[in-house]
């Protein structure tokens, strides 16, 4: 798989493993911490146990009536109970004693300081064959736990998406194409765990380390991983000492993800998302960035991506962040297909692409009519023209333009780069109004 589809599934499945579920108190369960470090049996014995509250409304209650505050239809949210958004409704999310935002492990100033102004001319050949040249340009600097605590509550993993006061939103595969200039097509890769000799023997052959430090690394980690402090110094002393430059390339690029946090606290991020509306959200904010990365239909398939887990993909719910008019989806399907199918079906993605597509239609603007010159004040008394009228004629030719060669680049899986649709891109270009005519 490339880049930007491992990237999106990383991160997707991170964030269906961060849906910060409560026990029936209303606290996060011990397990779910996170913190990645086995409790001995006497600490354990020193937690204090919760105490199960009940909460005023039976089960066969929400079964018939819905949650209050949630979801009333208790099909689609099936886990909705252990669901943080329940607690923060009925008032029981802690916002006292440990804090209820999410942690995030942080290195921040740290790998700022480790980003070079320029790399070693063989450095860059080496970036720029990878694809990934634009990460340590492209990552961010600055990410507030806090306000991904307050997202990661509105997010439900059974529809893969963020529940927001005015719809549902997702992270899209253009979003990863847009912000970090990485591809998102190819096939899928599938990661295997190692063993601690294989991690180090990896670490050999990849970044040129003698296998007995990368194996005493490994041991002291206790597995196939190493810190990225001492990937860090291996990335300097391939870079400066032993010049080995493919090496300390591969180093480099296992060190661009930084994050520090911000000021604002979580609860007074909750009132400003619950007054979000959809004139507040930009929802196609990389249009004017199309010169450099062009729109990708594969970004519409609906399914499921693969890699180190499996996580849901469903576009059709988010279609506004498309560019067009959503509809009621589907229900989300229920089961991940084998790897096989899934394979299949990301080859084939013209197929659902055309799906989703078949039932809406590009989403135009109401047209505003341009400001009238003054009118003087002894002029007489006219009726007020519309405030809004439906698009023109020529509008509606081209979006249907631009509706069919979209549906005929699909059907043939045309690539912008093949010279054969040299023609059909152009014109498809000139009816969006992205290029001049030549």
């Amino acid at each position: 798989m490339q880049c930007g589809t491992l990237f999106y599934q990383v991160y997707r499945s991170q964030m269906h493993c961060v849906v910060r579920t409560r026990g029936r108190d209303g606290k996060i369960r011990h397990a779910s911490v996170g913190q990645g470090v086995s409790m001995p049996i006497e600490q354990e014995q020193d937690i204090e146990q919760p105490v199960i509250v009940e909460q005023p409304m039976m089960q066969e209650d929400v079964a018939q009536h819905g949650w209050p505050g949630g979801p009333l239809d208790t099909s689609l949210l099936t886990r909705y109970s252990d669901h943080v958004a329940r607690y923060i409704w009925f008032g029981t999310e802690r916002i006292e004693g440990p804090k209820p935002e999410l942690r995030i492990a942080s290195l921040g100033a740290k790998l700022t300081g480790w980003v070079p102004g320029q790399h070693h001319p063989n450095i860059q050949g080496w970036l720029d064959v990878s694809g990934l040249k634009l990460l340590d340009r492209t990552s961010l600097s600055r990410v507030d736990p806090l306000i991904l605590s307050a997202f990661t509550e509105r997010w439900h993993p059974e529809t893969s998406s963020f529940h927001m006061p005015f719809g549902e939103m997702t992270i899209t595969l253009d979003d990863v194409a847009c912000l970090l200039h990485i591809p998102v097509r190819d096939i899928f890769y599938t990661p295997v765990p190692v063993s601690m000799e294989e991690a180090a023997a990896l670490a050999t052959e990849l970044l040129g380390v003698p296998y007995e430090e990368a194996y005493l690394e490994t041991s002291r980690q206790m597995g196939g991983t190493f810190t990225q402090q001492w990937i860090y110094d291996y990335w300097q002393r391939n870079l400066h000492m032993y010049h080995k430059y493919d090496c300390a390339a591969r180093a480099y690029l296992l060190l661009l993800w930084i994050y520090k946090q911000g000021k604002t606290k979580l609860p007074a991020y909750r009132p400003i998302m619950d007054a979000l509306t959809p004139s507040d959200v930009i929802w196609r904010p990389f249009e004017g960035h199309r010169g450099s990365i062009p729109a990708d239909l594969i970004t519409c398939l609906s399914g499921y991506l693969s890699g180190c887990t499996v996580v849901p993909y469903l576009p059709e719910r988010c279609l506004r962040q498309f560019g067009f008019v959503q509809y009621i989806p589907p229900p989300p399907p229920h089961a991940a297909p084998s790897y096989t199918d899934i394979d299949s079906l990301w080859s084939g993605y013209h197929t659902s692409v055309d799906r989703i597509l078949q039932l809406t239609h590009p989403f135009v603007p109401a047209y505003a009519p341009p400001e009238a010159d003054p009118v003087p004040q002894d002029a007489p008394t006219q009726d007020a023209p519309p405030a809004h009228a439906p698009p023109s004629g020529e509008q509606r030719r081209r979006d249907a333009i631009v509706s069919a060669l979209e549906r005929f680049i699909a059907q043939v899986d045309a690539d912008r780069d093949d010279d054969v649709f040299d023609d059909i891109f152009y014109a498809l270009d000139v009816a969006r109004g992205d290029r001049d005519i030549d």
